[in-house]
C-alpha cells in the first residue's frame, strides 16, 4: 500500500505545484485530486491486475475560500499548506516503505 501511496503522493505534488506556480495566471483553475479515492482505486486495481496501476482520475478543481475578479481559483496560502502536508505525508510513507525493505533485507540475510 505504500508504493501506491508514494505514486499518488508524487502525482498530487505536481498537480500541487502547477498551482502554485500558476497563481497570477488570470484564469487559471486550481485543481486537486481526492488522495483517498485514487489510492482507494490504486489499490483496487493492483489487487485486480496483479500490478500497481496508478489512476488518479481527473483532478477536481479547488472552489475557492475567496473568488478573485480575474477569475483565477488559486490561493496561495491553501496552495503551500496542501503542499506542505502532502510533503509530509510523502515522507512517512517512504520511511514506512524503506522500514519494510531493511526489514526484508535482514530476514533474507538471515539476522
Amino acid at each position: 500500500m505504500h508504493e501506491a501511496a508514494l505514486r499518488v503522493r508524487a502525482e498530487r505534488t505536481r498537480i500541487l505545484a502547477a498551482n502554485i506556480a500558476n497563481e497570477s495566471t488570470p484564469g487559471y483553475q486550481a485543481r486537486d485530486i481526492d488522495f483517498s479515492e485514487a489510492l482507494r482505486a490504486s489499490v483496487a486495481a493492483d489487487a485486480a491486475d496483479g500490478g500497481l496501476v496508478l489512476d488518479t482520475g481527473a483532478p477536481g478543481y479547488r472552489v475557492p475560500f475567496h473568488p478573485s475578479q480575474d477569475g483565477n481559483t488559486v490561493e496561495l496560502g491553501v496552495e503551500q499548506a496542501a503542499f506542505a502536508q502532502n510533503a509530509i505525508d510523502f515522507q512517512t510513507s517512504l520511511t514506512f516503505l524503506s522500514m519494510k525493505l531493511r526489514g526484508l533485507a535482514k530476514v533474507i540475510a538471515g539476522q
